[in-house]
């Protein structure tokens, strides 16, 4: 069997996110764009169950996937949803000293994410 398609052109794919993204956000550079996507990416996760988190990192493109689940701590308790500006808040805390994410991070990331992915599956997964 060949290599999928997906793995073949991942860094490409992932590439083409942190354009898009940093264009949607506004930013200067994928570097600034890849800290925000992975705080946006991790406090996204800290709101679900194993199981939604692995259903959710599913329907991304492979580096985004694997952007998703690095450096997971499993034993992190759960938090819940609050409003967007504590959780933006808590998106500008990874790397702090290195992060210029957008008081609008989250639909940013998500704006830019929906561009990538299968949107029927997302928006069912999503949906649950």
């Amino acid at each position: 069997m060949p290599v999928p398609a997906e793995y073949e052109r991942a860094s490409d794919q992932f590439y083409k996110y942190l354009i898009d993204a940093r264009d949607t956000a506004g930013l200067w550079s994928t570097h600034v764009t890849y800290t925000m996507t992975q705080g946006v990416l991790q406090v996204f996760r800290r709101r679900l169950s194993t199981k939604d988190a692995i259903a959710f990192a599913n329907t991304l493109p492979i580096c985004l996937r694997a952007l998703f689940v690095t450096d997971w701590d499993t034993d992190e308790p759960m938090k819940l949803f609050e409003n967007r500006e504590v959780m933006t808040k808590e998106v500008k805390s990874l790397r702090s000293d290195h992060n210029f994410s957008t008081e609008t991070a989250i639909r940013d990331v998500a704006s830019a994410l929906r561009r990538h992915v299968d949107e029927d599956i997302f928006d069912q997964l999503l949906a649950r």
